[in-house]
This record gives structure tokens, C-alpha cells and sequence, in this order.
């Protein structure tokens, strides 16, 4: 069965600091959902408040319709990797995910598909306080995946990991997520959640500002511009500005356009018998987009950018 996590209302204090505020979303399954926010916007914590291991101040999180704790046998339903150091140094990687199989009653068996599907098997008698961060990250995927779950809760898996490993890993995040499980994973590599994520939910100060696929947020948070080298730069200018657009000097005879197509800039450069040297369309970025978006003033945060929680949609 499907195990969606919806997310209802939820909001969490720490005294009188409010981490999370009246949080709504919807993480699908059979898709990549990225999650995405600044340092201290609350990612973490909502994470945490998924899997139960903080309560809520109000507003409820729900795996398939139940809460965390409600399931009989969590690593079956749901694989988390919060914490890459919450491991014993001394104890070896094969014991560290016997002790987790032996909780679930997981067979011993599996322990070694595990480690051989993230690159342990070799090394698994070693104690993991000789681990390489990536190391300690590839078992911690192991943990999350140990119990074949539906739902992967992912916190920063890549941070650490070597180019191979960064490639291998988008790789399985998308192998998961078509054999229809949920996979929801946290990352500030803005370059790979363009590469890995089908779909996008952002928020900062715990508050939802953005829900929508990687190429929406591009389109709705980032300035179209236009590389061109002229003859003429300086009247180029002048008329970019006089038909609505703007520029920026990058040189003598260079500009960056913005807010007008490749296709006008060169309209307005034959109408003047301006000489085109160079007349390039630049592709907007995913960071681009995520840095224009969070640093909103606090009026357009009350309003998310895409909204598809719940089956409702607003912009």
C-alpha cells in the first residue's frame, strides 16, 4: 500500500521560539520530494517531528494515515537517516545493523544485501569510529534501508560523499521512488536536487513558502536573462531599457539583459544596425531561484509561491 506523509497544521516551540509554524504539505509517493530551506528554518525539526522523536506543539504528522508511533514495526514501514553519527565507534557496521535487525525482527540476511548495495561489505567487520564521513553516511543508508521500508525520511544524505557516491546515491533515491515508495530527503546541494527531485517543498522561518517541481520555482523565482556581445553596447543599452528590459555592463562591448528574450534583444540591435557578436539565452538555476525566493521580505512570505497540499492548489 501506499504510504503518504501528510503533514496537517503542524507547529512546534521551544519556549517561547516558534521552530515550526502551522506547517500543511504532502509528501507523495513514487516521486523524490526535496526539502529544502535556509540553516535554522526548521527542516530538521520537522523531520524529527515525522518519526516522533519530538512531539508537536500542535497540528499533526501522519505516515499512511497513522502517526510514527503507531506503527508496529517501524524500520518495515519507514527508513530515516537523521543522524550519521548516531552510531557506537566501537561497534563494527555489521554489528551496528544486527542489533537494528534483531529489534524488527529483521533476518540477519538482509544486513549483507544491504552493506553490499552501499559499498560496506568489504569493511564491515571494521569498527565505524575509523569511518570516513561518507563512510559513516553509506551506513546510514544502510540503516534506513534495512528494513525494505515504503517511506525513506532523509536528512542531508549526500553531505560527505565523494562525486561517485553522490551519483550513486541520486541514483537510488530515484530507483526507490519509481518502485513507488516515498522518499523525502533534505539537502543545501542545490545543483543535485535539480538533477534528483521531481518535487520541491521549501520553507524558512518553519514556515511553507514554496511547494512545486524544481522547473516551477525556477520559472517563478528567477530573472530571465540574455548574454550579448555588440558593436554598440552603450546604445544597446539605452534601448533595452527604452522597450522594458534592464542590463548590466560585463565589459566594453558585453551585456547581461534581463527581462527581455534573446529573440527582442536581437530585434532591437538590427532595428538600430547594431553588430550582434554574441547573443546567448542564460539558464536559470535551481540556487538562483532558491536564494531570490528566501530572501523574500516577510510580506511575500505570507503567501507560498505553489501550494499542492492536500489536494488544494494556490498561487
Amino acid at each position: 500500500m501506499p504510504y503518504p506523509i501528510e503533514v496537517r497544521g503542524l507547529s512546534k516551540s521551544y519556549g517561547d521560539k516558534l521552530v515550526i509554524d502551522d506547517l500543511t504539505f504532502v509528501v507523495e509517493p513514487g516521486t523524490v520530494t526535496g526539502f529544502l530551506g535556509p540553516n535554522g528554518s526548521g527542516k530538521s525539526t520537522t523531520m524529527r517531528l515525522i518519526v516522533g522523536l519530538d512531539r508537536p506543539s500542535g497540528g499533526t504528522a501522519l505516515i499512511g494515515g497513522v502517526e510514527y508511533a503507531q506503527l508496529s514495526k517501524p524500520l518495515l514501514t519507514v527508513g530515516t537517516l537523521l543522524d550519521s553519527e548516531a552510531v557506537h565507534p566501537g561497534r563494527s557496521a555489521y554489528n551496528h545493523l544486527l542489533y537494528l535487525a534483531r529489534t524488527q525482527r529483521i533476518p540477519v540476511s538482509r544486513i549483507t544485501e544491504v552493506l553490499e548495495l552501499v559499498g560496506l561489505l568489504d569493511v564491515s567487520g571494521e569498527r565505524t569510529g575509523s569511518f570516513s564521513l561518507g563512510m559513516r553516511k553509506r551506513l546510514g543508508i544502510a540503516a534506513a534501508l534495512l528494513g525494505d521500508p515504503a517511506v525513506l525520511i532523509l536528512d542531508e544524505p549526500i553531505n560527505g560523499l565523494d562525486p561517485d557516491g553522490i551519483y550513486w546515491m541520486r541514483n537510488l533515491m530515484k530507483n526507490l521512488a519509481s518502485e513507488g515508495r516515498t522518499v523525502f530527503v533534505s539537502s543545501h546541494l542545490m545543483g543535485e536536487m535539480a538533477q534528483t527531485a521531481d518535487h520541491l517543498i521549501v520553507i524558512d522561518h518553519g514556515r511553507l513558502i514554496a511547494e512545486c517541481t524544481p522547473a516551477e520555482l525556477i520559472a517563478r523565482s528567477s530573472r530571465a536573462t540574455v548574454l550579448v556581445s555588440s558593436s554598440d553596447a552603450t546604445s544597446l543599452a539605452a534601448l533595452i531599457a527604452a522597450a522594458g528590459g534592464s542590463s548590466d555592463a560585463l565589459g566594453h562591448d558585453e551585456l547581461t539583459v534581463h527581462d527581455l528574450s534573446a529573440h527582442q534583444v536581437g530585434e532591437l540591435a538590427h532595428q538600430q544596425h547594431i553588430a550582434i557578436y554574441q547573443l546567448t539565452p542564460q539558464e536559470a538555476s535551481l540556487e538562483e531561484a532558491f536564494m531570490t525566493l528566501t530572501h523574500l521580505d516577510d510580506v511575500e512570505h505570507d503567501r507560498p509561491l505553489v501550494t499542492h497540499s492536500l489536494g488544494q492548489a494556490t498561487t
